[in-house]
């Protein structure tokens, strides 16, 4: 028995036990999601075809988990412009095993997932007021504290406790790779949260002192 359905906009053949990677879905590892939009069931010899979809038909499947597709680049060039673009993409996916494939409107055997709520991006490092200035982290001008808070980063705990994931999002968002780790923003964030002063201002200090000291020794 197998049937043929449609999700993101794309149509899959599918059967019991099969695994497959789609368009991403909200939901968790063990979720249940149902796909409703069934173009065609075929068992048995008998062949259902939907107009467009088949009534009363539904194909369950348990959420393996979120995963990331291979790395797309996109190249650009102008000949004798001197203009080059090179910009890659990783497409968020979902990765199910099919467990069911129902007609007649039956239900799966496990209830379908709720919608996925907003989860925490990360945890806090103490006491924090929601909204810290990022601009006192070393390499992080007004550009990219717009497009950090765009993308839900706001505070010191949150960059922080960047995961790779997270860090791979901000670098392509910001088209910067490796920026993060050189210019050790997790680093900085931590020592802010823990209320030490931006390094910045150490800098700038120890370079004042050193200048002092170096003109004192000439006097």
């Amino acid at each position: 028995m197998y049937a043929v359905i449609k999700t993101g906009g794309k149509q899959y053949r599918v059967a019991a036990d099969d695994k497959l990677q789609i368009e991403k879905l909200p939901g968790e590892a063990g979720d249940i999601v149902e796909f409703t939009n069934v173009l065609m069931v075929a068992s048995d010899g008998n062949v259902d075809v939907g107009a467009p979809f088949v009534a009363g038909a539904t194909v369950a499947a348990e959420i393996i988990g979120q995963v990331r597709g291979p790395k797309i680049i996109i190249f650009k060039k102008h000949r004798r412009k001197h203009y080059r673009r090179k910009n890659g993409h990783r497409q968020d996916l979902t990765s199910v095993k099919i467990t069911e494939i129902l007609t007649g409107g039956a239900k799966p055997a496990k209830q379908a997932a709720k919608p996925a709520k907003a989860e925490p991006l990360a945890a806090p490092i103490g006491d924090k007021k929601a909204g810290d200035d990022l601009s006192l982290i070393g390499g992080v001008g007004p550009k990219i504290v717009k497009i950090l808070a765009d993308m839900g980063f706001t505070t010191y705990a949150q960059v922080a406790n960047l995961t790779g994931d997270e860090i791979e999002k901000i670098e392509a968002e910001i088209k910067m790779p490796g920026r993060v780790a050189r210019e050790e923003w997790i680093e900085q964030a931590k020592e802010l949260a823990a209320g030490k002063p931006p390094r910045a201002k150490v800098d700038k200090e120890a370079k004042a002192e050193k200048a002092k000291a170096a003109k004192k020794s000439k006097e």
